[in-house]
């Protein structure tokens, strides 16, 4: 008989150990029916994501650790613990670490499907990154549109 709900221990999780993150999701597209994803984001001293909305999926982050600097709809905001913030579809954003220190936050997407997104990333090889239509695939399908690089920040 399987239990009617998930328990997952710190550390635990479908993990992606990236360049720049590791990413444990806690709660996946299948375990919630689609409803959403939550996944942890453990950011290394080098992360930094470019400017990119969503059209269909909304992207509510919980800073839990470090800090962060996101731009949203044209504006830096500083998110440190405690800081909740919520884009919803359609809403360009882009964030980085701030000051080159590792953060660490929860992430819902909602509806789900970046967990999946995660697990083809998982199963290209080098070189299928530097295929740009496959990437221009990948992206249109789980709804991920690029617009350009982190923009400038004021204290750069």
């Amino acid at each position: 008989m399987s239990k009617s709900y998930a328990h997952l221990p710190p550390g635990e999780g479908t993990n992606y150990d990236w360049e720049n993150d590791h990413t444990f999701v806690k709660v996946s597209a299948k375990d919630s029916d689609g409803a959403f994803t939550l996944m942890e984001d453990n950011l290394k001293s080098t992360f930094a994501l470019g400017l990119h909305r969503h059209d269909h999926h909304a992207e509510t982050f919980y800073i839990l650790e470090g800090a962060l600097d996101f731009y949203i709809d044209n504006e830096w905001i500083v998110a440190t613990p405690g800081t909740t913030l919520h884009v919803p579809p359609g809403v360009p954003h882009a964030c980085r670490v701030t000051d080159g220190k590792p953060a660490r936050m929860l992430m819902i997407f909602q509806p789900s499907g970046f967990d999946e997104f995660l697990a083809e990333l998982g199963e290209m090889e080098p070189k299928d990154f530097e295929n740009t239509q496959k990437m221009e695939a990948l992206n249109a399908k789980y709804d991920i549109i690029p617009i350009g690089p982190v923009p400038e920040h004021p204290k750069d």
